[in-house]
């Protein structure tokens, strides 16, 4: 049950703030309410004598008030797809087991490759050149030139993220720890040595570190990251000529247009038509809009809104799970879906770069809509009004917004 302070300073008991950086951090909102919040007791009871879970329940519970900081990690196991809602516990027991098993593979994969993997220690500097000649680096042997162009890629950013991980929620207590600083970089590099497609792009830290931080086994929390960057790899794949976003930033140009005409052509003629000043919103996900805990919250709503029964089979069998029969499905069957994704359902809405993040950052725009128009005579100007809702957005309101937002821009993208 929720105490009587059911407030920021029981949170913090969870999240633990350094108390140096105490004054710089924005302020949380957030604070767990009885009858709204997904509580442990209410989680629990949420699951049948096998271990079935009864997701619609679930996901109503957190769309109206987010889930207890105690039980976060294992419910965002469910929302980001790690496991399916009608397994048995046995069954997720041997699958968890079997992932396990797998990191333990990659992890050995790559410490046999670089030393320093798994040590509790992490680099910061380069440990080979650019054309693969072996640098000499304290802790981390590279014995050899290395020639292989997936290995050098690999090894080539592995400071890189070394670099991002120090600058990594540096206000929390838990990084205070170097082996939990060395548990968030593991991840990361055998992450990026697995999807060597992507490999690591700078924000991938911001998006890993809550799974580091509730979930304590380190295979349990690469998993949970892989699920998240499933939803988010594309933002992160960037080349010479576009960036990973741009199909969501075009998606946000054509909702403004459609439900803001006005405030639209505004930013058109700042040379802002490509919305590029949103890039970090919809990259990290308003992590740096929020307090930690408050963005923790954000996710855990969006994900719940945006939830889809398919989604476990969707990555473990891609080829296998539809909603094209949508016709066939009954009331029961779209209450397991988040508000979110169920309205796409009904109004056949099947954009891959709808987001509910993108009707958030719209959400916003419209908050600052007429300061946009009345002070911005440059995109500079923009800019700083954006930056000025840091601490300040409320991110419950926001998801409402967005809901909104959505359904008024549903209804005219429809209209001849």
């Amino acid at each position: 049950m929720f105490g009587k302070k059911a407030g920021t300073e029981e949170l913090e008991a969870f999240y633990p703030i350094r108390p140096e950086c105490v004054a710089e951090i924005p302020k949380t909102r957030f604070k767990p309410r009885a009858g709204k919040t997904l509580s442990a007791r209410r989680w629990q009871a949420a699951f049948s004598e096998t271990g079935c879970l009864d997701i619609a329940k679930v996901l109503r519970r957190i769309q109206r008030g987010g889930i207890h900081p105690s039980i976060k990690g294992l419910v965002w196991e469910f929302l980001l797809g790690c496991y399916n809602p009608n397994s048995t516990l046995e069954d997720r027991n041997q699958l968890r087991q079997q992932r396990r098993e797998r990191y333990s593979m990659w992890k050995t994969e790559c410490r046999n490759m670089v030393s320093v993997i798994g040590s509790g220690n992490f680099i910061t500097t380069p440990i080979i050149t650019d054309d693969g000649q072996p640098i000499e680096v304290e802790g981390c042997r590279v014995t050899s030139a290395v020639s292989d162009k997936k290995v050098a890629q690999w090894k080539l950013i592995l400071h890189q993220i070394g670099l991002d991980v120090v600058r990594t929620d540096r206000a929390l207590a838990f990084y205070e720890d170097k082996a939990n600083q060395a548990k968030l970089w593991d991840v990361l590099s055998i992450y990026s040595w697995v999807d060597d497609d992507i490999g690591y792009v700078q924000g991938m830290n911001d998006i890993c570190s809550p799974m580091v931080i509730l979930l304590e086994n380190e295979a349990d929390a690469f998993w949970c990251f892989e699920r998240a960057m499933r939803r988010l790899r594309e933002n992160f794949r960037c080349s010479t000529t576009s960036i990973g976003v741009q199909s969501q930033l075009g998606t946000l140009s054509q909702v403004i247009k459609t439900v803001d005409p006005q405030l639209h052509k505004h930013l058109e003629d700042l040379d802002g038509g490509e919305y590029l000043f949103a890039f970090r919103m919809l990259m990290v996900l308003f992590r740096r809009e929020f307090s930690f805990l408050d963005a923790l919250y954000l996710w855990e709503v969006m994900w719940a809104m945006e939830y889809n029964p398919n989604i476990f089979w969707s990555y473990e069998q891609p080829d296998g799970a539809s909603d094209s029969n949508y016709g066939q499905l009954n009331q029961k069957m779209l209450k397991q879906y988040g508000k979110f994704q169920r309205k796409n359902l009904e109004t056949g809405y099947a954009d891959k770069n709808n987001a509910l993040a993108v009707f958030l950052v719209a959400s916003v725009l419209e908050t600052k809509n007429k300061q946009i128009l009345k002070e911005a005579k440059g995109l500079d100007d923009v800019v700083s009004i954006l930056g000025d809702i840091t601490g300040n957005l409320d991110a419950k309101k926001a998801c409402q917004e967005a809901l909104k937002l959505q359904n008024k821009y549903l209804k005219k993208a429809k209209r001849p």
